[in-house]
């Protein structure tokens, strides 16, 4: 995941870099290219052996 948000970071830079503020006026967040983020955190025990049955 560490690596997946590192390029997240350095996609969006790109994206910011290269952004007509005209056409899309708010800038991006490395969480738009993180495809695998979830806000959610983590599940408990009974969550995920609910999941498996």
């Amino acid at each position: 995941m560490r690596v997946e948000r590192a390029m997240a970071m350095l996609a969006a830079l790109m994206a910011n870099l290269h952004r007509d503020p005209q056409k899309v006026p708010t800038p991006y967040s490395w969480k738009d290219f993180a495809l695998h983020e979830d806000e959610e955190g983590p599940i408990s025990l009974e969550d995920a052996m609910a999941t498996w049955a």
